[in-house]
């Protein structure tokens, strides 16, 4: 699933623990979006979160205390 959402493969980081530090993220930020309850597929949600600060403070604010 990273693959197709994020480009994985296509990632230039592969020394150090930084291939793996993105992967965590990447997973975090996937699951974030995921959750997201409305009907937009999963691609749509996570552009949509990045041109709009309002979609992401909403996706954000539905997991945080």
């Amino acid at each position: 699933m990273l693959d197709v959402t994020f480009r994985d493969d296509q990632s230039r980081l592969r020394k150090g623990h930084g291939a793996r530090n993105m992967a965590t993220v990447r997973h975090f930020a996937l699951n974030l979006v995921r959750a997201a309850k409305d009907k937009r597929s999963l691609k749509s949600r996570r552009k949509l979160a990045g041109w709009d600060p309002a979609y992401l403070e909403t996706i954000l604010a539905t997991h945080m205390p």
